[in-house]
């Protein structure tokens, strides 16, 4: 029995897959119960009357070719949401097994365990080091019913990147004991290089990436697990047969053409430049009290009074700006998460604080 069956839900590795109809697109299509004809405004390359292809080929090349993996190590998921869904649905009984999160962090996690049934740990960040891992206690209370453990680098909402090290310390840790599920949303923004180059070493150590935040795509849903081939067709087992939709796929795969992927470089620096020129500004308004470091496209603010912020820049007719409150997360009473905008957004913002 190999690793991956041994942490795996049994059910699901004795799960068979559902037999989707045969994707031969050299043959004429009369086997899924599909129309023959197009809508009349159906301009797409395949065809909206036809199932989508089960994993597009040219998309999942593509994404592997962008992160530097091989296709068969990488999932298309609709966003990071789906991944995180899949991973805990197959690796996690109800009422038995747990996941450990380190808060404050993503909720995702905690919504699909929820969701699932599965218990969950938490193992703070030191918000007194600048939010890092505990990596001690993560390690203490990683029992043999913790099956994933979550961690996102950068961190959101509080925007830094964790230790490399010590993430990959634990991921040597947790071998044949669970596994380590780094969801990596905001990596291009950090100017830091992703952990993928160390799945094939670290077979234990799964990546999340997405195309919503640096690539501009949040609205296409397109993501992406980077994985151990063996974990990879586990979950081909579970994710929905047609789960990329045709129109997705083909817009997807045409905005990261080479010419498209020239922009990105451009893009980020624009992102850092304006999140640096931000946060010193935030830094000097007389209503905040911390402007934290960040490494992703947002910046986590403690205000002196983060109730009269926020109502100032929800109410106030020059900003109409909306900024995110996770003050209800722990360790963030007095804090709010405020998105890296265009230079004109944030003048407005800056404004509408003093």
């Amino acid at each position: 029995m190999s690793w991956v069956e041994r942490l795996a839900r049994p059910e699901i590795v004795a799960l068979a897959p559902y037999q989707h109809a045969a994707w031969l697109p050299q043959l004429e299509r009369m086997h899924a119960n599909e129309l023959p004809w197009r809508q009349p405004r159906d301009a797409t390359r395949a065809g909206l009357n036809r199932y989508p292809e089960p994993q597009p080929r040219e998309l999942v090349a593509r994404m592997a070719e962008i992160y530097d993996v091989a296709p068969e190590c990488l999932l298309a998921t609709r966003g990071s949401d789906e991944a995180i869904d899949l991973l805990v649905r197959a690796f996690c009984r109800a009422g038995e097994d747990a996941i450990l999160v380190c808060t404050p962090t993503f909720g995702m996690y905690t919504l699909a365990a929820n969701i699932q049934g599965a218990r969950v740990i938490d193992v703070p960040l030191r918000a007194a080091d600048g939010f890092a891992l505990d990596e001690e206690a993560l390690l203490a209370r990683c029992t043999d019913r913790v099956k994933l453990v979550f961690l996102c680098s950068p961190n959101n909402p509080t925007g830094n990147l964790l230790c490399a090290e010590s993430v990959l310390r634990i991921a040597a840790q947790l071998e044949d004991r669970a596994l380590l599920v780094v969801d990596e949303a905001y990596i291009e923004f950090a100017s830091a290089p992703s952990l993928a180059q160390r799945v094939r070493a670290l077979p234990q150590l799964a990546l999340l990436r997405t195309l919503s935040k640096a690539h501009a795509l949040a609205g296409a849903r397109c993501g992406a697990l980077i994985a151990a081939a063996e974990l990879i067709a586990l979950l081909r087992k579970v994710i929905s047969p047609y789960a990329i939709p045709q129109l997705t796929a083909e817009y997807v795969l045409d905005l990261l053409a080479p010419a498209q992927l020239a922009l990105l470089p451009q893009r980020v620096a624009a992102i850092q430049g304006e999140r640096a020129r931000l946060a010193q500004n935030l830094q000097s308004c007389r209503a905040v009290a911390r402007v934290w470091p960040s490494a992703a496209n947002f910046l986590l603010v403690d205000f002196i009074n983060a109730e009269s912020a926020a109502d100032a820049l929800a109410l106030s007719c020059a900003a109409g700006l909306l900024i995110r409150d996770v003050r209800r997360q722990p360790g963030l009473a007095r804090a709010l998460r405020i998105s890296i905008g265009t230079t004109a957004q944030n003048d407005r913002l800056l404004e509408a604080l003093r």
